[in-house]
């Protein structure tokens, strides 16, 4: 397949170059219309009883969702305050769409005590479509942030998840502006010339163009939520930049083994740019091809979660991962099949530096350096001392993953966004000028006819209860609305859902509201979690044997990977969620993760921590092919990959450090996360960790039973060698 793919790039380039451009004019131009059709809910879980019960509840009650303004000054009681507040409340009430806007001046608890602010609810009317709710909401905002008496803040219900969504999209946008620029610099930097360093990114426009159109053809049949958009964003450029990275730097090594060759044994001849590409896609593009594929796996764990926003998520990530591996595979060898003789072979530049460094050398009797020589230098140190360096390895990432096991998630507030948004400013302004509790969403709880007499009394009973009100709804179903302690999603607000939930027994009563939503989502994670983690352990551990015919590498990666990844999500549960050095990072401490972030996090940086594995699993495994020994196949991988992997983690900590230069919290959480997975992952256990546990296998890391062997033989995806391999006797574990 991959040599079919090489001759295609290589004999019709420019017909694969039409292909790619007309995929991203229709990308650009069409796929982009997935913007339109974006959701911001994130914590729904389908058929769960809040979802069921909150549905239920919209049927027997005429009203629908409801926002609020704030108009804060130093008197809103004053004449001219209240002139322009009762027009607005006027205006509102006229418009289509509106159900009641409470006169904020007669209605009890409306009006700061100290008078300094006052609330403006509105209420929609129930049974609303899409498309009517947000003219409503947008109509009656608009018209309450016309009055200028006083400082208005308008959020809350509808207007806080778009507020969420437009905020996140604000910081995607200027993470781009930002990370494009710097990803072009790095990549002048390591390539040396503007043809090389510009290849990378258009496989990156022409990935990201292409996940769009594949995330549109998606939003036809599920909900996307507005969050894939970054997660496009984010993964394709990153992959983008690292499979091509991967592929140019093989391409150049390919021209520059040949150059090297032909002055030595074939004086003469001259490098052919197609001999070059098929060499390339040949042994990088299997690795491309394996690491695409282990982070889509990776990431399909999600599909398992009936959320849609995890859903998306998963569907959003697969597709990116997806056209990414192919433009590496087939737009990239076609560009370097166009363009590549134009590129300087690796080493071409330096050589007449290499000959007089050389001369120096020589004369003082010291080796000249190699490429790679710094990364040999860090495989030898842990070769040499195996066991105490993956013990201070294991015992760094345990330390750092300790937070990790008190992880808590709720949905979050208008604390997740900065101070200069209207929903934070609403936020900050009720919690100064309000009692405790106002701004609160009850847990909403329908008793049904048939319940025992005393079932409201003794549910109004339980802890953790502020105040509690009950109404008659039109079948007879009583709606008992509690004001928990603490916030909207905290301890006191989800243990109340279960309590009252334990409660029940055999009562018709069911529960919803935020602290239900979450309770469900937690309780959904639970259920599901085992599961999409098993498909994905079993789905990676037979790719990664399919890759190394190994019965222990397998295990060895997936228990690395597991490390870097858990102190990863350690270090941000220790700055978001207890709050140590969040401010500098631009957040603050939240009690709690958002539950839209540890999910991304350790989808997308376990398949980020595996793709760096088979990047260095491949070069070592060519060397144990060509050599037989173990440790020089350890030494000699990690000095042939080590600067692929260190450049390709810089890239990566340049994307995801760009997505913590905005204010809004779970971008930062997963920016952050992201970030650290890469940089973990690349130094302390690729550098260290691997070859020490590589060393400490000794040739048993290639060994797997017959019976495996035969049908990695058989099955296995294998390149053609480099050189002619040492016939290795695969021998069963033996010290």
């Amino acid at each position: 397949m991959l040599a079919a793919l090489a001759r295609s790039a290589t004999r019709r380039p420019r017909t694969v170059v039409l292909i790619w451009l007309l995929l991203l004019v229709l990308g650009l131009g069409f796929g982009t219309r997935v913007f339109g059709d974006l959701t911001s809910s994130v914590e729904d879980v389908p058929g769960s009883e809040s979802v069921v019960t909150e549905e239920r509840l919209a049927e027997l009650t005429p009203d629908g969702e409801d926002f609020s303004a704030m108009v804060s000054g130093p008197d809103v009681e004053s004449p001219r305050v209240r002139a322009q507040v009762d027009d607005a409340v006027a205006d509102v009430r006229r418009q289509p769409g509106i159900a009641q806007v409470p006169d904020p001046y007669t209605t009890r608890g409306l009006v700061a005590q100290d008078g300094k602010a006052l609330l403006v609810p509105v209420v929609l009317k129930g049974g609303l479509d899409d498309d009517a709710e947000e003219e409503a909401v947008g109509d009656a905002a608009d018209r309450l942030r016309e009055i200028t008496a006083g400082d208005v803040a308008v959020s809350g219900g509808p207007l806080l998840g778009e507020q969420m969504g437009g905020r996140a999209q604000e910081d995607v946008a200027q993470a781009e502006l930002i990370t494009l620029p710097a990803v072009l610099v790095v990549l002048l930097l390591i390539f040396g010339g503007l043809r090389a360093a510009g290849l990378p990114l258009l496989v990156t426009v022409s990935g990201v163009a292409g996940a769009f159109l594949t995330l549109y053809g998606f939003s036809q049949f599920t909900e996307i939520s507005v969050y894939a958009v970054q997660i496009v964003t984010m993964l394709g450029l990153g992959l983008a930049v690292d499979y091509a990275l991967l592929m140019v730097i093989r391409f150049r090594e390919e021209r520059g083994k040949t150059e090297e060759t032909g002055r030595t044994e074939e004086r003469g001849k001259t490098q052919d740019v197609a001999q070059a590409v098929h060499a390339t896609v040949a042994h990088a593009g299997r690795t491309v091809l394996f690491s695409g594929l282990t982070v889509a796996i990776s990431l399909s764990g999600l599909v398992w979660f009936p959320s849609p926003f995890l859903r998306s998520m998963g569907l959003a990530a697969g597709a990116v991962v997806v056209v990414d591996m192919l433009a590496a595979l087939t737009l990239l060898p076609a560009l370097l099949a166009l363009f590549g003789g134009k590129i300087t072979p690796s080493g071409t530049k330096s050589r007449t530096k290499k000959a007089i460094w050389r001369r120096g050398r020589a004369a003082s009797g010291a080796p000249a350096p190699e490429p790679g020589a710094f990364f040999a230098r860090l495989a030898l140190f842990s070769a040499r001392r195996p066991l105490a360096v993956a013990g201070t390895a294991v015992a760094v990432l345990t330390f750092l993953a300790l937070p990790a096991f008190g992880m808590r998630i709720n949905i979050g507030d208008a604390r997740q966004l900065p101070h200069d948004t209207e929903a934070r400013q609403l936020y900050d302004t009720v919690r100064e000028h309000y009692p405790a509790g106002t701004d609160t969403d009850p847990v909403q709880v329908l008793i049904g006819p048939g319940a025992e007499p005393d079932c409201e009394d003794k549910i109004r009973a339980l802890p953790g209860i502020r105040s509690a009100d009950s109404e008659r709804l039109s079948d007879g179903t009583v709606l008992l609305e509690l004001t928990p302690t603490g916030s909207v999603d905290g301890p006191a607000a989800t243990r109340l859902v279960e309590q009252v939930r334990d409660l029940r027994g055999d009562e018709p009563v069911r529960v919803t509201g935020n602290a239900a939503s979450l309770v469900d989502f937690r309780s959904m994670l639970a259920e599901r979690a085992p599961w999409a983690v098993l498909t994905v352990l079993v789905a990676l551990f037979a790719l990664l044997f399919a890759f190394t015919g190994s019965l222990l590498l397998p295990l060895r990666t997936l228990a690395t990977t597991l490390l870097s990844l858990g102190a990863a999500l350690g270090v941000v549960v220790w700055v978001f969620q207890d709050g140590h050095a969040a401010g500098l990072l631009g957040g603050e401490g939240l009690g709690a993760l958002s539950l839209t972030a540890p999910p991304l996090i350790i989808a997308i940086a376990f398949g980020l921590a595996m793709d760096y594995e088979l990047f260095i699993l491949s070069r070592m495994r060519e060397a144990w092919l060509e050599t037989g020994d173990h440790r020089a196949a350890t030494v000699e991988g990690l000095r042939r990959s080590g600067r692929v992997v260190s450049c390709a983690a810089l890239l990566l900590a340049i994307v995801f450090g760009g997505f913590m230069t905005g204010g809004f919290s779970p971008i930062l959480q997963i920016g952050l996360g992201l970030t650290l997975a890469v940089l973990i992952d690349a130094t302390v256990v690729r550098m260290f960790l691997v070859p020490a546990t590589m060393t400490l296998l000794g040739r048993r890391a290639w060994w797997a039973p017959a019976p495996l062997r035969r049908i990695h033989q058989r099955y296995g995806l294998r390149e053609a060698p480099t050189a002619a391999p040492v016939p290795v006797r695969q021998a069963p574990p033996s010290p």
